[in-house]
């Protein structure tokens, strides 16, 4: 049965560009991302939908709109409504539909699209979305989210992993494979330097394969191996992590998915001249087949 791959946009937001291009001196990454008045530059939160004999795999749910509005100010949330859900709709399919939600870590900007909007949760539905899906979440990462560190405590939802525990549909993932998940198609890639444990969905269709980079790789400009974020724990661990994804993304043609990327959901990546590259960028990725 083919398989096929969709982008979906959440709620956009706007943050620092210094802060999401660590090292990389101004000059150099506003010619990448134009910056506004404030020196933010425009990032997407997008989902990535994978649908397979009849179920399917979102991964992610984007930082949803669950903001109060001082708060969606500040961190540049655009939108009140919430997108993806949104989104879910023009595809003829609701939170209903979603049968696994796979989070790569509960940051609040992967993770706050599994709450309602703001406006809903005043009205009394505080409740998780996505009602009939089983949230797959890596073990240490949770772990992490129960017990942040000072550096990322402001990361992380309160309450959330308290709402996770409640759902009776929360497994952790300890291994690369889930055996009642696909296991023939579904593998779990961890990568340490951006959080601890952060858990990469890789999805091999018939023809092609699809690697969900996460923060790992947040979107095209930070492709490039020295081009790390001032968000990531130990950069020099992320570059070398990043080296060993290319190593098999590179010879097996793996499409990788960005969520943060302003305008590519996806691209393959190649070497060239000494220097990794995205390669055959996808500006429009609506249920295509792999």
């Amino acid at each position: 049965m083919t398989t096929t791959v969709t982008s979906i946009e959440g709620n956009r937001q706007s943050l620092d560009g210094g802060a999401m291009f660590g090292n990389v001196p101004r000059p150099m990454w506003e010619g990448w991302l134009k910056p506004d008045e404030k020196g933010r530059i425009k990032l997407a939160c997008r989902a990535l939908l994978i649908e397979h004999q009849g179920k399917r795999i979102l991964c992610e749910t984007g930082i949803g709109a669950f903001f109060e509005p001082k708060l969606r100010e500040r961190f540049g949330v655009e939108e009140s409504e919430h997108c993806l859900l949104k989104n879910l709709n023009s595809l003829g399919l609701d939170e209903n539909d979603i049968d696994f939600v796979i989070l790569s870590h509960l940051h609040f900007d992967h993770a706050g699209g599994l709450l309602p909007s703001y406006e809903d949760i005043q009205s009394g539905q505080d409740r998780l979305l996505f009602p009939r899906a089983r949230y797959i979440i890596g073990a240490e990462a949770f772990a992490r989210a129960e017990r942040p560190h000072l550096r990322d405590r402001a990361s992380f939802i309160p309450g959330m992993v308290e709402k996770l525990k409640a759902s009776g549909r929360l497994t952790l993932v300890t291994g690369t494979r889930l055996d009642d998940v696909f296991p023939d198609r579904l593998e779990f890639v961890f990568s340490h330097g951006h959080t601890p444990a952060q858990m990469h969905t890789l999805f091999r269709g018939e023809t092609s394969s699809i690697f969900f980079a996460g923060d790992l790789i947040p979107g095209t400009p930070w492709v490039h191996l020295p081009v790390t974020m001032g968000y990531d724990r130990y950069p020099e661990q992320l570059i070398d992590e990043k080296a060993a994804v290319y190593a098999k993304a590179v010879p097996e043609h793996w499409w990788v998915f960005y969520t943060h990327d302003i305008r590519y959901p996806m691209s393959e990546i190649q070497l060239s001249q000494g220097k990794y590259q995205p390669a055959n960028c996808q500006t429009d990725v609506l249920r295509r087949s792999i």
